[in-house]
């Protein structure tokens, strides 16, 4: 009788999801939102499985909407980037619906959680207390970076490090924002309302070539080797996420916790950066902005303290509400 009435309420509760997500949203019709109707869910925690495509978190299962899709013969989006683009909508509104078929969250095999996106866009220097470790002034604009695709990595992938050109790594616990619509030009009022979601994220770093000139001149060069940028699992819809500037961020290394912070501690919020790079070039639905890291990185401590990441230790980071994610080093 109890199984019957836990099956019973994940079914409810997943009809009553899909009923909820897909009502028209404020935003429909503005600049860059879907087209065809229907609304982007901006309420649901997905991700990408590794051989099989988008899943969505339900309690502690996640659907397999590829294989959802197959079995009721709609189209489904393909992958988070297919949702943030708002395609095949009414497809996932249905096997939201339906009774799975489902995978545990234990037995997942994640890929990042944003697959293909335009830019990635990186911060430094964003946390009060994290410039004054490194010694740097506070910033009077955002100062920007980038990574590119190749760097992408999932939740319980593991980072090859290149140590034939690097031996200094280092871990950076990030908050990821990922862009749900055309932004050109926002004001910073309006520009949480151009965030699909967050997840949590890692901008892994090989200091000797990030500082290889004897300054912080070389950020491409020293983040964006293979794998340097594990985001995820979770890409968790901006709606459940609410306030950004509230929330938790740590790291921990073989279980050692090296940074605690919260958001709070941004120089510059979410809504600012938004706003700032949209005056510059125009944000894509997709593109990935990692905000800054706070205080508690190796490259911050004296240096007869600093031990820096090798082959065999493990990572742990999590932002709250976002959910952990996990890598190793080999």
């Amino acid at each position: 009788m109890a199984a019957t009435r836990r099956t019973l309420l994940k079914t409810v509760g997943a009809a009553a999801v899909a009923g909820k997500l897909f009502s028209p949203r404020e935003a429909e019709g503005a600049e860059g939102a879907p087209q065809g109707g229907g609304a982007v869910p901006r309420s649901l925690t997905t991700c990408n499985l590794r051989g099989s495509g988008l899943g969505v978190k339900l309690g502690d299962r996640i659907l397999d909407v590829a294989r959802a899709g197959k079995q009721l013969k709609v189209a489904v989006p393909a992958s988070t980037d297919e949702l943030v683009q708002g395609k095949n909508l009414a497809g996932l509104a249905k096997v939201l619906a339906a009774k799975g078929p489902f995978i545990a969250e234990k037995d997942a095999q994640f890929a990042p959680c944003i697959l293909a996106p335009q830019k990635i866009i990186m911060l430094g220097f964003n946390y009060r207390k994290h410039a004054m470790e490194v010694g740097v002034p506070i910033p009077k604009a955002p100062v920007l970076f980038n990574k590119f695709n190749n760097a992408l990595s999932g939740h319980g992938t593991t980072i090859q490090l290149p140590v034939k050109v690097a031996k200094k790594f280092d871990y950076e616990i990030e908050l990821q924002v990922i862009i749900g619509k055309t932004a050109h030009e926002v004001s910073e009022a309006d520009a949480l309302s151009y965030v699909f979601g967050y997840a949590t994220g890692n901008d892994f770093s090989a200091r000797d070539l990030q500082f290889r000139d004897g300054k912080a001149s070389q950020f491409m060069l020293g983040k964006t080797s293979d794998g340097f940028m594990p985001v995820g699992p979770y890409l968790v819809g901006a709606e459940v996420v609410g306030d950004p500037q509230k929330l938790a961020v740590e790291c921990r290394v073989n279980g050692e916790q090296r940074q605690s912070s919260n958001t709070s501690d941004m120089i510059f919020t979410v809504a600012q950066i938004i706003s700032y790079c949209s005056q510059v070039f125009t944000l894509q639905p997709g593109d990935l902005i990692s905000t800054g890291t706070p205080e508690g990185v190796i490259t911050g401590k004296p240096e007869d303290k600093q031990v820096w990441l090798k082959a065999g230790d493990k990572i742990a980071c999590s932002v709250e509400k976002l959910g952990e994610l996990r890598f190793d080093l080999a």
